[in-house]
């Protein structure tokens, strides 16, 4: 096979794709100490509406009746086997750190990259030493999540993790073993053959109609196109589903974030996809007030916010990750917020979101933020004195002794976070 690039210049990594197998089903399968894939559980958000939407359902529930995440309650047959539960978030989270706590034995965090609250990358070439070969380590990570959770993880192997990904989404989640291994050898017999096209990672209905209408109805064609009209057509991304047709994946897990500078921040995967602005809004705001105390407490104010977010995995657009500096250091939740909503509304571009990160930076001493001509004296005084408020009560009563109206609202994320999920309480697991 001839590549696009010199077979000795291709970037060679072990990269395993984790993920587990219906996960919100599978831990409330676990409780119930079912066996995953044997139980019949659908995860719905609300059983009393009937346009409720099935959150998760366990392997047996798709299988026998059809039933997968997106459903409406009002789908749901009436049958007896099934057990229609709400979720519990906390719980979910909670059991996602244990299962980050099994990945962090067997890599550093720098090879540890977080897709979704039920999927990870890990990055192995450094641990062959210790653990073995990446077959094996992946084995191992399989067994341990097993063994301490009794959840079943389905695993891709790939020289990158384009490769790897598309080995878990194509053949690792119905392999017998759930593991599959791709390399560039495989290209022609296992990349090319992916149909349709949309399941090839990146390359959604909308951009396989426009490839269908230059003649390109395969990964194989894609593979075989000229990657100069591609790139004149689509632009970067037309290079980039071109390399992608070949396997080709540059991403090296340990350098997706440079040398950093000393900043607070707050990183949040999100339990849905969200679609409505002011639903992101609010989870921006509560991330915000978060790290605005944090600055607090530690007696300094930011200069430099940088705000980003994530869309969800069933589309090609990855998201977008952009920094301004402020026309004045503050360490206030309300100017933050307002900074941060302001650059959130300028780049989004009404995709869902799946993950929301902020970050304050260009730190330094607070009580020596500039005055804003701008801004009223009096005002500055009563946010510094609204917020040393509720630092105050927060750190006497804990977090959720006093918050926002809007964390009340659709969307909000912070009683979550302090312990009570949308209602439910927090389950141990």
């Amino acid at each position: 096979m001839k590549t696009p690039i010199e077979d000795d210049q291709l970037p060679r990594r072990s990269v395993l794709c984790v993920d587990v197998k219906s996960f919100f089903a599978s831990v409330e399968a676990v409780r119930r100490r079912l066996h995953p894939l044997h139980a019949y559980i659908i995860v719905i958000a609300n059983r009393e509406r009937s346009g409720s939407v099935v959150l998760a359902a366990s392997p047996r529930v798709k299988k026998e009746f059809g039933i997968k995440t997106g459903s409406r309650n009002f789908e749901i047959p009436k049958d007896p086997r099934l057990m229609i539960v709400e979720p519990s978030m906390s719980l979910y989270l909670q059991v996602n750190g244990m299962i980050m706590a099994i990945f962090r034995r067997f890599v550093a965090d720098e090879d540890l990259h977080i897709y979704s609250i039920d999927e990870a990358f890990l990055d192995v070439t450094a641990s062959h030493r210790l653990f073995g070969d990446k077959c094996t380590i992946a084995q191992k990570i399989q067994r341990a999540i097993w063994q301490e959770l009794r959840l079943v993880v389905t695993i891709g192997i790939g020289d990158n993790p384009l490769l790897a990904k598309l080995a878990l989404d194509n053949e690792g989640k119905d392999a017998p073993d759930g593991i599959a291994c791709w390399t560039y050898d495989d290209v022609p017999t296992k990349v090319w053959n992916i149909h349709p096209i949309t399941d090839m990672w990146g390359i959604s209905g909308g951009y396989a109609r426009s490839l269908s209408n230059i003649g390109i109805e395969s990964v194989r064609d894609l593979a075989h196109a000229d990657k100069w009209k591609l790139k004149k057509k689509f632009g970067i991304l037309g290079m980039q589903m071109y390399y992608h047709a070949w396997g080709i994946d540059y991403s090296v897990l340990s350098e997706k974030v440079g040398v950093r500078e000393k900043t607070y921040s707050k990183g949040q995967i999100l339990l849905r996809d969200y679609y409505h602005e002011h639903e992101i809004i609010i989870v921006i705001k509560e991330m915000t007030e978060d790290v605005a105390s944090r600055l607090r407490r530690h007696g300094v104010a930011a200069s430099g916010i940088a705000l980003g977010i994530s869309y969800t995995r069933d589309i090609e657009d990855r998201g977008f990750h952009h920094q301004v500096l402020l026309p004045r250091s503050t360490n206030s939740t309300a100017e933050l917020s307002a900074h941060f909503v302001r650059l959130f509304r300028k780049h989004w571009m009404e995709q869902p979101v799946r993950q929301i990160h902020v970050v304050c930076s260009k730190l330094q001493p607070a009580g020596h933020e500039q005055i804003d001509l701008f801004t009223p004296p009096e005002l500055d005084e009563r946010r510094h004195i609204i917020d040393e408020t509720i630092d105050e009560i927060r750190d006497r009563f804990g977090k959720d002794a006093i918050f926002r109206a809007y964390s009340l609202m659709k969307g909000g994320t912070y009683l979550q976070r302090a312990g009570h999920v949308g209602g439910h309480k927090g389950n141990s697991f």
